[in-house]
């Protein structure tokens, strides 16, 4: 009886040893994956950052102004003017149907009350 359980324990042993090498195998390489990925998140950043920095050089306003008069021609793009932009009221919305109940509506805005 003795014999069975010394080989059953040696066994069990054994066993454990075996996963134990294979969580070793498996963790090892879970790591080495997150530190390729981490080394990706960091070129990928680099790329964006270099990215980042040709899309504000080529967006600079004199460079801008200097395509559309060379392109004018072409493109018939004309600088803007403050006299283009219109103000809020004047925007024409679509009337929405909705029906909102104000009774009872607590008035939150600042105008005219100075401090």
């Amino acid at each position: 009886m003795r014999a069975i359980l010394f080989v059953v324990t040696a066994l069990a042993v054994i066993g454990l040893a075996v996963w134990a090498y294979q969580e070793n195998y498996r963790t090892q390489n879970a790591i080495a994956e997150t530190h390729q990925l981490q080394r990706q998140i960091g070129e990928a950043r680099a790329r964006l950052s270099v990215l980042n920095a040709e899309w504000a050089y080529l967006n600079r306003p004199e460079r801008l102004r200097d395509l559309a008069e060379i392109n004018y021609d072409d493109l018939q793009l004309l600088p803007l003017r403050p006299d283009q932009f219109g103000k809020v009221d004047q925007v024409a919305y679509p009337p929405s149907g909705l029906q909102f109940d104000l009774d009872g509506a607590v008035d939150v805005s600042s105008e005219g009350e100075r401090p």
